[in-house]
């Protein structure tokens, strides 16, 4: 009977040891698989990226194409209201240059309030009070 006892434990503990071996083994293929398939992903949404990008560039150029010929379409729109093109020209960019200032402004203005991250400051601080020993633990 001392023999089948003995038998029996060594094919338990072989039997674990295998256990362990398939879970590593499973457990680095799981690993593996999730690499690859994050991988995939983000080579996706780099492409939906670019080409978002790129289609963004495109826009804000035809917006900037629009806006010149906007600009002009001011001009002699203000022309036939019979200033002279030279006025008319000088009327759309003391405009341009009025909204230019005001955006400044309001740019300043927003600036200004920025909470300069104080609340993570505070909340760093806190966390590297925390994690230096305290004097008690030093003794």
């Amino acid at each position: 009977m001392a023999i089948r006892a003995t038998s029996d434990a060594a094919e338990t503990e072989a039997s674990i040891g295998q256990l362990v071996a398939a879970i590593k083994t499973d457990l680095t293929a799981l690993v593996r698989d999730e690499i690859e398939l994050a991988k995939t992903e983000m080579r996706e949404d780099a492409k939906s990226v670019a080409l978002g990008g790129a289609m963004a560039a495109v826009a804000g150029v035809f917006a900037l194409f629009a806006f010149i010929m906007g600009s002009f379409a001011l001009v002699y729109g203000i022309r036939a209201l019979g200033i002279t093109l030279g006025w008319s020209f000088l009327i759309v960019t003391g405009f341009y240059l009025f909204v230019t200032l005001v955006l400044l402004l309001v740019a300043k203005g927003r600036f200004g309030r920025l909470s300069k991250a104080e609340r993570t400051k505070v909340t760093a601080r806190q966390a590297a009070a925390a994690l230096r020993p305290s004097n008690s633990d030093r003794t």
